[in-house]
């Protein structure tokens, strides 16, 4: 059907001007009627002889509510009676309510009281609310009384398509009940998620409803019926973020990430000065493009000409990295845009972080003015090898690789860096963020998407600016490339003030976590994840279907491989009977096949080969989980230089499947899987959820890059 905005207009224009927020419950019932939202039948009683009438047509028990736009919580109220029969008892009932109200609200102004069809079914709620990060989202969740209790619900960006829809249905724990469970009637699936869509348009298109609750919404099988709407309206307009089209974003951060000319405004000939140190990065870094020195006291700094200005600097200039106090970069930032430089590192402390939102607001004014993308404040600097890049007050980092790194903390970005070095990981940036005064996460990942030089990005933050721009950026990104995200903040730290439960409900981390799932991403549950994933995915070739196959050396092993991939949310493969008797021909007679199929301990190296093997040339199984036990029959480098040259036979003969390996012994194991690291099999010692949890990270990816067979 088509939809009455008009309507809707009318009815938001009329309680805007008598300054009210709250929606009446029929004012409520126009915007669904305009959008076609099914609500049970009802009626305005203003006497209780009205209500009587009422009750009578509806021909059964009905629901009494209080009408106030002074009583928005009304079961709270005592204004709420359900299962109502009988002319006396709705008479009853109209006066009850009535007395409550007024022991609730001092002379509330009542419209009356609401009379209403009883429905029944599954009570589930569906609602929108508009989040700070992400703007408008559509919630969906087991409803009723408990609603904030089990808070059983799921999130999604507004507006959502019908396939969208319907999948937030699948995406509760109660899904089985909706579905049928235990022989009961399934709902009326399709139902429930058109209306789940009409309400994220009608939010969509009226930007002002701040919050929406349809609680409960009754689903049967003939259907989805709300039995109650509360709409809140926003009080305030919020203005929207800054955007840039990517033309602009990508022209910026090419001349960020690869400079031909970079100015320290800052510079010091003196040890233990930022400015020193960020010199000496780029000189010793091996960075083959221009260095100048800013410095209005100093005529040569570390060998190279210092200027007095920005300004005195001849020719072209793509990056200025501040190291100066920050009471100083508002007017060296002004010289800058008469430069017409491209981008500003601000290293120093001193802004937002500390409360000094005022000085951060000039920054970010003078930037503006003069078009320069600002990266900080507050930050270490950045890296960007395949430029031999260096612009830190860090240690350089010279092992090139795939692997870029962003972290809106600096500790964290040390720990970056400690990490990489630790484990040779390859990268190709790793950028600090701070404050983000204006480049952020989505804009480095706009960059990173056309980026040949990187391949998995990774990123650490603790918030998002503009949470549609990153959505949008990351869906683009993760159809190509692997992303995943750090997000601190997990804890609940209390439900934030909220007229209506789905605004309650969205004041914990569940909306970022079904969000940034929409977007493709992989939300690492913590820092040391984060580091492995981003050094174990981009090792892993991609898989071509879910049949996980272990194969161990000890029982104990395989039952904790098995949890693990239950965990990591990988599928275990039923072994078919043909299968299941060809790895019988390289087993024991008391080892046990099956899956995971036990090679027991004591087996020589033949045996892991032969079934390794297997595992790799049955093109049924898709994904290999290796768990080994150290023995002197089998030692830990025999194993690994035998696993990795079958795995490298298969890659000859085009067979190149995801290998992970979970080793278990004396020290010597670590040198093992150091080396199946370098073999192209992610391998790690004394643990069997760490190896499953990158193969479940590696699957999390290609499933919502839709690469899986």
């Amino acid at each position: 059907m088509a939809y009455d905005g008009a309507r809707v207009r009318e009815v938001l224009d009329a309680v805007r001007a008598e300054g009210r927020a709250a929606l009446t419950a029929p004012e409520a019932k126009v915007l669904c009627d305009a959008y076609g939202i099914p609500t049970a039948g009802e009626g305005l009683a203003t006497s209780a002889d009205e209500a009587v009438s009422l009750a009578r047509e509806f021909g059964g028990p009905v629901a009494l509510k209080i009408v106030s736009p002074d009583i928005l919580h009304k079961t709270d109220a005592g204004c709420v009676l359900v299962n109502v029969s009988g002319d006396e008892a709705v008479r009853a009932g109209y006066a009850q309510i009535l007395a409550n109200a007024h022991a609730f609200a001092d002379n509330p102004t009542i419209a009356g009281v609401q009379v209403q069809q009883m429905v029944g079914g599954h009570e589930v709620i569906v609602g929108a609310t508009t989040d700070p990060t992400f703007g408008k989202v559509v919630a969906f969740g087991l409803g009723g009384v408990l609603v904030e209790v089990l808070k059983d619900v799921t999130f999604r960006l507004a507006p959502l398509s019908s396939a969208q829809a319907r999948s937030m249905l699948d995406d509760i724990a109660a899904a089985e009940v909706l579905r049928g469970a235990r022989g009961s009637e399934p709902v009326d699936a399709d139902a429930l998620a058109e209306v789940l869509r009409r309400v994220s348009d009608l939010v969509h298109d009226f930007p002002e409803i701040a919050e929406l609750d349809l609680n409960p919404v009754f689903a049967t099988a003939a259907g989805a019926t709300a039995a109650d709407v509360r709409i809140v309206l926003a009080t305030e307009e919020s203005a929207p973020p800054v955007r840039h089209s990517p033309e602009e974003i990508l022209h910026a951060m090419q001349r960020l990430m690869n400079p031909r000319s970079v100015a320290v405004i800052g510079a010091s000939n003196e040890d233990g000065k930022i400015g020193n140190s960020v010199m000496k990065n780029l000189i010793n870094g091996g960075y083959a493009g221009e260095i100048h020195p800013i410095n209005p006291k100093a005529d040569e700094i570390l060998g190279r000409k210092a200027y007095r200005s920005i300004t005195d600097v001849p020719g072209e200039v793509d990056v200025a990295v501040f190291t100066v106090p920050a009471k100083f970069v508002a007017a060296a930032l002004e010289e800058c845009g008469r430069k017409q430089i491209a981008a500003a590192v601000l290293i120093p402390s001193g802004f937002a972080e500390t409360g000094n939102h005022e000085l951060q607001a000039e920054v970010v004014a003078v930037a503006r003015e003069h078009g320069i993308r600002l990266l900080g404040p507050n930050i270490y600097g950045y890296y960007y090898t395949p430029q031999n890049l260096c612009a830190t007050f860090c240690t350089p980092y010279d092992v090139r690789g795939g692997v870029a790194l962003t972290s809106q903390s600096g500790g964290i970005g040390m720990a970056i860096l400690g990490f990489s070095r630790t484990t040779k990981m390859g990268v190709s940036a790793i950028v600090g963020l701070g404050n983000k005064s204006d480049v952020d996460e989505d804009d480095l990942l706009t960059f990173f998407e056309q980026d040949d030089n990187t391949h998995c990005v990774a990123m650490h933050l603790e918030d998002l600016k503009d949470g549609r721009a990153f959505v949008e950026a990351a869906q683009r990104v993760t159809k190509k490339k692997p992303v995943v995200v750090l997000k601190a903040g997990r804890t609940d730290l209390g439900a934030r003030a909220a007229s209506s439960h789905t605004g309650a409900l969205a004041g914990n981390d569940k909306v970022y976590d079904d969000i940034l799932r929409q977007s493709g991403v992989v939300r690492a549950p913590g820092l040391n994840e984060m580091l492995e994933y981003a050094h174990g995915i981009p090792v892993l070739p991609t898989p071509k279907g879910e049949n996980v196959v272990i194969i161990t050396g000890a029982g104990g092993s395989g039952v904790l491989l098995s949890d693990a991939c239950v965990a990591a949310g990988l599928r275990l493969m039923d072994i078919p009977p043909d299968l299941d008797e060809e790895f019988r021909r390289y087993i024991p007679p008391f080892g046990a096949a099956g899956n995971p199929i036990d090679i027991t301990g004591g087996e020589p190296p033949s045996t892991y080969e032969a079934t390794i093997r297997l595992g790799l040339r049955d093109p049924r199984i898709h994904a290999l989980v290796l768990g080994y036990w150290h023995t002197i029959v089998t030692p830990p480098m025999v194993f690994a230089e035998l696993a990795a040259r079958v795995a490298e036979e298969a890659r000859a003969d085009g067979v190149d499947k995801p290998i992970v390996v979970s080793l278990a012994g004396d020290t010597e194991v670590e040198k093992a899987a150091e080396y199946l690291f370098d073999h192209g099999i992610v391998a790690y010692p004394y643990t069997t959820e760490k190896p499953v949890a990158v193969l479940g990270a590696k699957y999390q990816w290609a499933r919502a890059a839709g690469l899986l067979g």
